[in-house]
């Protein structure tokens, strides 16, 4: 029986891997996509359009995985996903590849949710921390094989098989779910709330649109983003009032009525949008405050992706010694620590501290995320678990989006700010920040304008960190609402088929 649990472990990380790696295996291809198909202004899409649909399917799949078995969802979720692969490889348009990577998002949006509701079932309480640190291995793992891999098969095969590469992992996967992947949990046909399917996959979508496009496409007092916002409350609002009368709802809202689950959703989202600003505003101080190339800020990044998994596996052993509570209680501290220390930064603090510090803060959310994973999946039954999990990855997610958007704005004001209390001395222009963050173009600012761009992004970038550290601290508060103790609801509804 172990020997099969392990088969479906590695075919859980395999389709984990697939999904994780699509988000950064496509970046380093876009030149020479875009140089074959055209279509260079829609090149954002490809990348946001495959994050919102990955992200409005994730509480559905996850709410079917409950109702009809977690081995047919995730058929289900591969197929989808394997052929929106094979046709984002066959396009022939920009256009094309838009759409068939958002078919792509929607094979994302079930197997992630769907392949750690499985590691929940098929491995208790004592073992699921452990093996939760092997996934965030993949996710670091991904985020560095990713950009290497795609380089690689543009370079000397093409970029069509950034997309190809997925089918025969993806179909090995399936095989192995399909030989030794067996339900135990109740699985018997039940009514599905397709209103509110339709009104949370709406409301949310307007929502990331919303975020995704306002000071970016269109002014954030602008009449389409207002408009946005407003449908976006409109239509969650009455999502959640159908949650809370239909007899099957697809988002049970008692799962907040549990102060693990909500603790560990509510930090979650927070948590992750710290995660998303560390991303994209430390290569921003890198390139621009000191003057290195994007090799430098990647370097500079590299100690949070083998921070991760080390604390992940590090902390879930500490879950069971010392509980939940004081684990959590240490990744948050880890991670206030080092975003205390990435506020004391300035000019002249030197690479190397940099990226201690992001080994610290990778430490801390390798600590915090497995705890929040376990807790969500081992404080409900197996008939709310894939609900659970999906929910959890969707705060996430939306903690990430939210983050960007909210940042992106805060960080822009306060650059602005600096420029205006010191252009009465030098004419600023602010586009020529993106000459600072380009090496070989620094040369045509002056000697006084890139000083005072510098000063700028310090500014920005440090009040972004204050900010940061806020969130941190007020994500600290919900530790309290963690069990010191294994939680008392934990069925396992999955086993896998013993062979003879």
């Amino acid at each position: 029986m172990k020997s099969d649990r392990k088969k479906v472990t590695m075919a859980m990380l395999i389709a984990t891997f697939l999904a994780a790696i699509e988000v950064t295996i496509v970046s380093t291809a876009m030149p020479r996509i875009v140089s074959e198909l055209g279509g260079i202004q829609y090149i954002s899409w490809v990348f946001a359009v495959y994050l919102l649909t990955s992200t409005v399917a994730t509480p559905i799949f996850g709410k079917l995985a409950d109702l009809y078995g977690r081995k047919r969802i995730f058929h289900v979720g591969a197929a989808i996903f394997l052929a929106g692969s094979m046709l984002s490889g066959l396009s022939q348009t920009m256009s094309q590849l838009i759409c068939f990577r958002a078919l792509q998002g929607i094979g994302s949006g079930a197997i992630m949710p769907v392949t750690f509701t499985i590691i929940g079932d098929i491995y208790p309480y004592e073992e699921r921390a452990k093996v939760q640190g092997w996934f965030s291995s993949v996710w670091g793992l991904s985020g560095l094989v990713g950009p290497l891999v795609g380089g690689f098969l543009v370079d000397f095969v093409s970029w069509r098989w950034i997309f190809y590469l997925n089918l025969p992992f993806g179909i090995v996967s399936i095989i192995l779910v399909s030989l030794f992947l067996k339900e135990g949990g109740e699985t018997e046909r039940r009514q599905i709330d397709y209103w509110g399917a339709l009104t949370s996959t709406l409301g949310i979508s307007a929502l990331l649109l919303a975020l995704n496009t306002g000071g970016v496409v269109y002014p954030w007092a602008s009449a389409p983003i207002i408009g946005l916002f407003l449908v976006a409350v409109l239509l969650i609002g009455l999502f959640l009032y159908i949650e809370a009368n239909v007899s099957e709802p697809m988002l049970p809202l008692s799962l907040f009525k549990i102060p693990a689950i909500a603790a560990s959703n509510i930090a979650g989202f927070f948590v992750s949008s710290v995660l998303i600003a560390l991303t994209v505003y430390l290569p921003l101080w890198v390139q621009g405050v000191h003057g290195q190339g994007a090799t430098g800020s990647g370097l500079t990044l590299l100690p949070m992706s083998l921070g991760w998994p080390v604390g992940a596996v590090i902390g879930g052993r500490l879950m069971l010694r010392i509980g939940p509570r004081r684990t959590v209680m240490a990744g948050l501290l880890l991670i206030i620590f080092g975003t205390i220390w990435l506020t004391m930064a300035d000019a002249s603090t030197p690479e190397w501290v940099l990226a201690a510090i992001m080994l610290v803060e990778g430490f801390g959310f390798g600590f915090s995320m497995t705890v929040f994973t376990v807790i969500v999946q081992s404080s409900v039954g197996w008939h709310q678990r894939g609900t659970a999990t999906a929910v959890n990855t969707l705060l996430r997610s939306l903690g990430q989006t939210v983050g960007v958007a909210v940042f992106g704005t805060m960080f822009n004001r306060y650059m602005i700010r600096y420029m205006e209390r010191q252009s009465a001395a030098v004419q600023v222009d602010i586009d020529q920040l993106n000459q600072l963050l380009e090496q070989h173009e620094t040369l045509s600012v002056s000697p006084d304008m890139v000083q005072l761009l510098k000063g700028a992004l310090v500014f920005g970038l440090h009040h972004i960190y204050l900010i940061l550290l806020g969130i941190a601290l007020f994500s600290f508060i919900f530790v309290f609402w963690f069990p010191n103790h294994k939680p008392q609801t934990n069925h396992v509804g999955s086993a896998v088929k013993e062979t003879p």
